[in-house]
């Protein structure tokens, strides 16, 4: 009973969540960057939007020798696990559902979607066992692996699936305290595994088209655009750039992925090099300030106007995970104050499960009295 009872709540979240999804199948975002700090410290942030309402976002912390069973189409349940290993992360619309975390070893997942060019293999009962849901398989990863190594090897045991064919498929990204970092792909129901030496995902095409498309901006420098004479048909007269940063001109801004892909592995690239993971987080919460999606740029014209939000794709919240120093941060579309979880804090062989809201209070601001 207990069972049932599980997978129905898991169930509700997922039809609550595939709701918001399916008015978004080509707008989603999700935009990630990862440094590497003088110390040798590494971090991975990331930002998520998603949805056409508010995400019913929450931070869990799970603790070792927590049991979770698979969701899977039927409804009867599929893969098991126990966590071997205790872990932090956000889940949207259900406890179970865990988007973005990392666990005490310093193994950082995340899943980003990717609506359009993802497809995994068709669902078996008889193969349940072996069955993992898409939205779960960062808490499979976590749960259960220490690197990324060891997730790939792992990878080809399991079957990933959807619980809803309208629904679009993710990606995921992995990264670990030795640098690596990879990029999980499933399309025609192969698995595809990809390192990721620019630092940097967001959503569909595929990961190998966005390496491509990064040869179109090969022109762009820092600083000015050299050179002030310009060449007409009437002769050569002197110009100036208008502007600053005139060595940028033709950078992409507009909220597309291909667009957001470039722009933050642009912004990666030039950034100076951070001395600290402390450093390294701050300067990702700044760059995915500008990859921030204002509510109303994305909406869907054709929705119905009594159905429709202008929040579609709106980014809900960033986080950021120093694998290092074993700190999980993240701030909010309320509330743009940064907060830390430390995993150094927390026993995992004792601590409860706990899921609580990412806002305990929205839109604070900080009032300062003059006097």
């Amino acid at each position: 009973m207990k069972q049932v009872t599980y997978l129905r709540k898991a169930a509700a979240g997922i039809a609550a969540l595939a709701s918001i999804l399916l008015f978004q199948n080509r707008l989603s975002a999700c935009t990630g960057i990862s440094f590497t700090a003088r110390d040798g410290a590494h971090i991975l942030a990331r930002s998520i939007e998603w949805a056409s309402e508010r995400l019913d976002s929450r931070y869990v912390v799970v603790p070792r020798g927590h049991s979770i069973t698979s969701m899977t189409p039927d409804g009867n349940g599929g893969m098991r696990f126990v966590t071997r290993y205790g872990y932090v992360g956000v889940r949207v619309m259900s406890d179970e559902l865990v988007v973005e975390g990392m666990n005490e070893k310093g193994l950082n997942a995340g899943l980003f979607f990717f609506p359009g060019y993802g497809s995994y293999q068709d669902f078996e009962p008889e193969l349940r066992s072996s069955t993992l849901c898409d939205f779960q398989v960062v808490s499979w990863a976590l749960a259960s692996f220490s690197t990324v190594d060891e997730v790939v090897a792992a990878l080809p045991s399991v079957r990933v699936t959807g619980l809803d064919k309208n629904v679009g498929a993710v990606h995921w990204r992995f990264g670990d305290r030795t640098g690596r970092q990879i990029v999980v792909e499933i399309t025609g129901g192969k698995l595809n595994i990809y390192d990721n030496p620019v630092g940097v995902l967001t959503n569909a095409p595929g990961f190998e088209w966005h390496l491509t498309n990064l040869g179109n901006y090969l022109n762009l420098v820092q600083g000015n655009a050299g050179g002030e004479a310009w060449k007409s048909l009437s002769g050569a007269f002197s110009v100036k750039a208008l502007s600053g940063g005139s060595g940028m001109l033709g950078l992409p801004g507009d909220p597309t992925s291909p667009s957001r892909f470039v722009r933050v592995a642009v912004y990666r690239a030039t950034a100076p090099q951070p001395s600290d993971g402390f450093e390294a987080v701050l300067q990702s919460f700044k760059i995915l300030e500008a990859m921030v999606i204002p509510v109303g740029v994305v909406i869907d014209v054709n929705a119905n106007p009594e159905k429709s939000t202008d929040m579609l794709t709106s980014t809900q919240f960033t986080t950021a995970s120093d694998i290092d120093g074993m700190k999980f941060y993240y701030r909010t579309m309320d509330n743009s104050r940064i907060r830390c979880i430390n995993l150094e804090d927390i026993d995992f062989g004792k601590v409860k499960f706990r899921s609580c809201p990412l806002d305990e209070k929205k839109e604070q601001v900080e009032v300062l009295k003059i006097r």
